[in-house]
């Protein structure tokens, strides 16, 4: 191989990482995007349980066995 072509061929190579390096950028610019918007959403349900739990604590149900449950069956 001359050294032409290897120069050629190392050219090529640094083309197509470059392009691949590119995407990957692209992927994870996307991703992160993504994480931020949910991560936000996440935040404002917080605060809309914690907003819900704090106005009306009574009206909660209780902790209660279930209606069709018959301790005497187990």
């Amino acid at each position: 191989m001359t050294p032409e072509e290897q120069i050629a061929r190392l050219e090529e190579q640094n083309y197509f990482q470059e392009k691949l390096l590119s995407q990957l950028n692209e992927a994870l610019t996307f991703q992160q995007a993504q994480i931020d918007f949910l991560e936000k959403r996440i935040a404002e349900l917080e605060q809309n349980v914690t907003s819900l739990l704090e106005t009306s604590p009574q009206e909660a149900p209780a902790n209660t066995l279930p209606p069709h449950y018959m301790p005497e069956r187990y």
